[in-house]
């Protein structure tokens, strides 16, 4: 135990020796958690409308005026050319348009049928989506208020409708920022992890203390541990430093466990850590480490389901999200915060993060020991 404290002390004193060091673990994150939650949303607002109304009756103004009240469209232009239309598409001027035929009212009234045509600009596959569904939404309510005003009209006979309620569980306001936050909490604790993990024995390397310390009677796994305990009490700081900013600025819900979400932390910080001590174990210099980290911290990020759900993923896709750790925290996260998961219902998340950090940690062991010899 007094060799892994000696070692420890001389990692606290190195680490905090650096004042780089310290905004890069106590600033940075922060600062990217306040801008990335802002910043990356899925919501689209003040698109921009191009509107031909060639109908121009109570009906299509009725409906023009549920577009122009809605927050996330602007009209930018009325016409009743498709050439003009066409232009505002090119110059992106408008990204969507909305055309209101001839004879629409007339058509709903007589035969309880009303065609629309809404053209939006799909260079954005996802923007289009989210834009299609707005435009879905507003049009399904202008329908509902049409046949309630309607009815008992004699030239109106209204259409069967099915009538069906929808209720979100777990997150009943949809709120962007109950299922972003711990997600991007997530990615930094492990970015901060990782990265300086991975720059901590090829530091030594580089500036020839590896040589001092490979000739002491240090034991290899005093050595390793001494290595990830300074990082592994920064990350469960930076964890709970960051969930208090979420609950604090944001109103997060913790409906689970917050003991829970620390022992997961606990383990999964274990396996990041191997993982760069590991990139640090295989590079000569910190640049490969740092381009290492980069590299597979990429492509963890990209495939963790934070931004896009695992399920739509393709099957290969969805078999290497199996080795991601990033999507089992971000699970946990989401499963503990906002449905209140126990113990029982992520056991296989802690399994499979458990078994990681075992074997890479054995890795990385290993891996020093050959740099050693």
């Amino acid at each position: 135990m007094r060799s892994i404290f000696i070692i420890l002390r001389k990692e606290f004193r190195q680490i905090f020796r650096n004042k780089i060091n310290i905004p890069i673990i106590f600033v940075m994150p922060f600062l990217q958690l306040l801008i990335l939650v802002n910043a990356a949303s899925f919501e689209i607002r003040h698109l921009k409308l191009h509107v031909m109304d060639f109908d121009q009756t109570p009906a299509s103004r009725r409906l023009i005026s549920r577009f122009s009240g809605s927050p996330y469209f602007d009209i930018v232009n009325y016409s009743h050319a498709d050439n003009i239309a066409n232009e505002d598409f090119i110059h992106d001027n408008a990204g969507m348009v909305l055309r209101i035929p001839q004879h629409f009212e007339k058509d709903m009234m007589t035969q309880g049928v009303g065609k629309l045509q809404v053209v939006i600009n799909a260079i954005d596959g996802s923007a289009a989506a989210v834009s299609y569904a707005y435009a879905q939404s507003i049009i399904a309510d202008f329908n509902k208020q049409i046949v309630v005003d309607w009815i008992g009209k004699k030239q109106f006979e209204p259409p069967v409708t099915i009538i069906s309620t929808v209720s979100f569980w777990f997150n009943p306001d949809m709120n962007y920022y109950t299922f972003m936050v711990p997600g991007i909490l997530v990615m930094l604790v492990t970015m901060i992890g990782m990265f300086l993990a991975a720059m901590n024995i090829v530091r030594e390397k580089e500036i020839g203390t590896i040589e001092q310390l490979n000739v002491t009677p240090i034991r290899k796994h005093q050595f390793i541990i001494g290595k990830l305990l300074p990082f592994w009490i920064i990350g469960l700081f930076e964890l709970a430093f960051g969930l208090f900013l979420g609950k604090l600025i944001f109103d997060i819900p913790i409906v689970g466990s917050i003991w829970l979400i620390f022992f997961f932390a606990s383990i999964y910080l274990l396996l990041i850590l191997g993982i760069g001590l590991l990139f640090s174990t295989l590079a000569s210099t910190q640049q490969q480490a740092m381009f290492l980290s980069y590299f597979f911290m990429v492509i963890f990020i990209l495939m963790s389901g934070l931004f896009t759900p695992i399920e739509s993923m393709p099957e290969w896709a969805q078999l290497l999200t199996k080795f991601n750790p990033i999507a089992y925290f971000v699970s946990v996260m989401r499963l503990v915060m906002l449905k209140g998961a126990g113990i029982m219902d992520i056991h296989m998340q802690i399994l499979a993060v458990f078994t990681g950090a075992i074997a890479i940690l054995g890795l990385a062991t290993w891996r020093y020991r050959k740099v050693a010899a």
